[in-house]
């Protein structure tokens, strides 16, 4: 017995110090990288982050509602609340209460910081939003529920689609309930102002530069963009894959090989993107996106590229794609799927609350509660055969193309579907200051590029 007891012990310090190194993803990238507090946004936020991280919001008395769930997550704009409010009611219709637990920033950074700070605190949260990969670092901790019973059930294996599947099982077990798919290459532009001025949406990138003079000389801005590092970032992984294709956005960020970073499509992409700077406006502030969206909507800017969360969005405001916004592939991409999945995992932390988690891991997956959240986060649902009356044009293309096109898809990797997060954070690092600089070459943004990028065999 004193054996077995050493060896859990010794067992648990492992975990502890993996997960302390997943604490601090960002402080472990290359001295090339911009140092933490050089990103604005995340330093504005790292104070309320370190609060929530110490504190942890609390239970209240719950003893009227059956079993609970906090559920920790980003989901902070309006349409965002609505998916929130839409999951938290069907939950309660199952006699299970959802503890709202959110946590500022558009692409979870401080929502990392907190739910790992509060792990090593022994405060988890029962359920936390962990897009992408990051599942698997979790799940080999051992700190992640396996919902394998709660799959079974629900014929998980022949619901889903098959990319999904494979996402939501890194390793043995099934560690995270899928809620929507997000394709993030999309160009919105305002139905109004492009009718207004005898404008076609763009397709081909000499197309776009010819919308963005008109507007320009209108005094509409052409572009909305936020110097918030992620959502440059994602601009950027977008003009990636418009120059090189699902093969080569693979091969730089998810193979991270080598000779892709020395390829000159990715510098064409880092030209493309100082180049787009002149139709953005000046100065170009960091706003966030659900504010820029609003820019798209009252017409002081022409076009946005953003993931269609902002559909969404735009639609929470009372427009639709149909009238007011349209929402097609950014230049070059339309043959790609640019990807983000929402997904809720559960947490091993809290046995007591194992049934509850059940209960919410099953919901998430029921064909109508995948419409009604997709309807209203802007998503498509994850199903192999979902109700495709119910999407707008935007969703029945965005579904279609997922559904029949393994070949096209690409793994976001700001949003953690490609890369570890050391890797991530340095490489969004590092574009930032690409874009805010414009004295940093883009040789020289390549180079360093390339190196933050190495895998570990290649160093």
């Amino acid at each position: 017995m004193p054996q077995q007891t050493s060896a859990r012990k010794d067992r648990r310090g492992k975990r502890l110090m993996a997960l302390l190194a997943l604490a601090v993803p960002v402080l472990a990238v290359p001295l090339l990288a911009v140092p933490l507090l050089a990103v604005p946004s995340l330093a504005a936020a790292l104070p309320a982050v370190a609060s929530l991280a110490v504190a942890g919001p609390k239970a209240p008395n719950n003893a009227d509602h059956g079993e609970s769930l906090q559920v920790l997550h980003w989901w902070q704009s309006a349409s965002e609340r609505r998916a929130v409010d839409l999951l938290a009611e069907r939950l309660g219709q199952q006699n299970v209460l959802w503890r709202d637990a959110m946590v500022p920033g558009g692409s979870g950074i401080g929502a990392g910081i907190v739910l790992r700070s509060r792990v090593l605190a022994k405060d988890a949260p029962e359920v936390a939003q962990l897009n992408g990969i990051v599942i698997r670092d979790w799940a080999r901790l051992g700190l992640l529920a396996d919902l394998d019973q709660v799959a079974a059930r629900g014929d998980w294996d022949r619901q889903l689609l098959p990319g999904v599947a494979a996402l939501i099982r890194p390793g043995p077990h099934v560690v995270a309930a899928p809620l929507g798919i997000h394709r993030i290459n999309i160009l919105f532009h305002n139905r109004a102002l492009f009718a207004r001025h005898g404008l076609a949406a763009p397709v081909t990138w000499a197309e776009f530069e010819r919308a963005a003079e008109v507007l320009a000389r209108a005094g509409v801005t052409p572009l909305a963009q936020s110097s918030e590092p992620w959502q440059v970032a994602t601009l950027f992984e977008t003009l990636v894959l418009a120059e090189g294709g699902a093969v080569y956005f693979r091969q730089l960020f998810q193979q991270r090989e080598p000779a892709a970073f020395t390829d000159p499509r990715l510098g064409r992409a880092l030209a493309r993107l100082r180049g787009l700077k002149k139709w953005m406006g000046a100065p170009i502030r960091e706003l966030t996106w659900a504010e820029e969206a609003r820019k798209l909507a009252d017409g002081s800017a022409g076009m946005l590229v953003m993931g269609d969360w902002a559909k969404g969005e735009l639609n929470a405001m009372g427009l639709n794609s149909e009238r007011d916004f349209g929402c097609g592939a950014v230049p070059g991409t339309a043959a790609f799927h640019l990807y983000n999945i929402d997904m809720l995992s559960m947490l091993a932390e809290r046995p007591a609350q194992r049934a509850a988690q059940e209960t919410l891991a099953a919901m998430v997956m029921q064909p109508a509660m995948q419409r009604d959240y997709s309807r209203v986060k802007g998503s498509v649902p994850v199903l192999r055969a979902p109700d495709l009356g119910a999407m707008d044009a935007c969703a029945r293309a965005s579904w279609t193309l997922f559904a029949t096109s393994a070949a096209g898809q690409a793994p976001s990797m700001v949003h953690r579907m490609a890369t570890d997060e050391t890797a991530r954070d340095a490489l969004v690092a590092e574009l930032h200051r690409f874009f805010l600089n414009e004295r940093v070459s883009v040789a020289d943004t390549q180079r360093r590029l390339g190196v933050i990028g190495r895998r570990p065999q290649d160093r």
